[in-house]
């Protein structure tokens, strides 16, 4: 922070040291944790409260601590996972409004990316707004290359540190061992269309150094298990194709400021028939729980080929008949 940074200035009410101190957290943790949050530097004496960064982080800054502050009065004490809580509430409150100023657009650093329809202008805007976000609809709809422009351009602007892409590699049965070389030709296949939306968005020298630092990871659904992803957008393409204990790992492995997306078409299991998705699973048990939001395509929706559009409905119309 040089001298030309911006300071934000306020005082909180009512005056009472016990509170400050819960607050503040033993050895100054929230700040600390705020701090690291938003990116900026906490200075107080007393109540008196300065915030040295972007004047309009230090706002958001500000509503936090009042928040955390409001909460310390409460309780005796307030747990880092709390904090995060508010933190994120902040956040997403903010995102929610910049999304609609944007003109629903994603900006990644090589394209800029327009929203063609309102289902996935709701569909980024939830993104923003919900720490675990379902995109499902048949193919075409956008749902796996939309999820990866939010996640770079989360990247993008600090709001994480990584990106983590992971796809199941049902069609081999995770026996990779039947595929011919070593580890990273094995799984390559299953992960190309995730490199292939990182390079538009990114180009190719960039995600190459992005990857060889670990702040971009792509990997199989299986290498997840026992793994705790904090301050990272995980993006699990192809969730179909996940069994039901799959799905349970993957969303319990999400952390502090973390985000994750499930993309999957219901209608293209490639699981044995008498094994049942995940994401229909998932679907079932997480509808109602708050923070998770759900975005479903139509054929309608469809953004490739026109001709794509006609294919879907035609099979839709199938299975309907199928099922008369």
């Amino acid at each position: 922070m040089n001298e030309k940074t911006p300071a934000h200035h306020f005082h909180l009410d009512p005056v009472d040291n016990q509170r400050l101190a819960v607050l503040c957290g033993e050895f100054n943790g929230n700040l600390k944790q705020i701090e690291k949050h938003f990116m900026v530097r906490i200075m107080h004496r007393g109540n008196d409260f300065t915030v040295v960064g972007d004047e309009a982080v230090g706002k958001q800054t500000e509503q936090a601590i009042r928040e955390l502050y409001r909460r310390a009065g409460e309780d005796s004490e307030l747990p880092a996972a709390s904090v995060h809580l508010v933190l994120q509430e902040t956040s997403n409150s903010q995102a929610s409004v910049s999304r609609k100023d944007t003109g629903d657009v994603i900006v990644t650093p090589r394209v800029k990316i327009r929203l063609r329809n309102p289902r996935q202008q709701t569909y980024a805007r939830n993104v923003q707004t919900h720490d675990i976000n379902f995109a499902i609809g048949p193919a075409g709809t956008g749902k796996t290359f939309l999820a990866v422009a939010c996640a770079v351009e989360a990247l993008d602007r600090d709001e994480v540190s990584r990106i983590v892409l992971v796809r199941p590699a049902v069609e081999a049965g995770e026996r990779l061992g039947f595929l011919p070389g070593d580890l990273e030709q094995k799984v390559d296949p299953y992960l190309r269309p995730l490199y292939d939306a990182l390079f538009e968005m990114l180009g190719f020298e960039r995600v190459e150094r992005l990857i060889d630092k670990n702040i971009i990871e792509i990997a199989p659904l299986a290498y997840m298990r026992g793994r705790t992803l904090n301050d990272a957008m995980a993006i699990l393409d192809e969730a179909q194709n996940t069994t039901e204990e799959q799905m349970r790992m993957f969303l319990t492995r999400i952390g502090f400021r973390s985000r994750a997306i499930i993309t999957g078409d219901i209608t293209q299991t490639d699981l044995p028939r008498s094994q049942r998705s995940g994401l229909m699973h998932a679907i079932e048990v997480l509808d109602r729980i708050n923070g998770i939001s759900f975005n479903y395509f139509e054929a309608r929706d469809v953004v490739r080929h026109p001709l794509v559009q006609s294919i879907v409905e035609a099979y839709e119309q199938a299975d309907k008949q199928d099922e008369d």
